[in-house]
């Protein structure tokens, strides 16, 4: 998995945790925004690794 993929899932993770404690405090306006940036790096992480993947296939080509 190219670096980026990686660090845009780990932040795709990081954020979903914290949108589970601003939900669980009671914090709906932020918990909104952190899943609108879980949405945002998980539409990262798989851009990311898709252009790896086409990458890769068309220099075996």
């Amino acid at each position: 998995m190219p670096r980026l993929a990686l660090y845009a899932l780990v932040v795709c993770v990081l954020a979903v945790a914290a949108a589970v404690v601003s939900f669980v405090q009671g914090a709906w306006i932020g918990g909104i925004v952190w899943v609108l940036l879980v949405g945002v790096t998980s539409n990262m992480a798989w851009y990311y690794h898709r252009r790896a993947k086409a990458l890769k296939a068309r220099q075996t080509v």
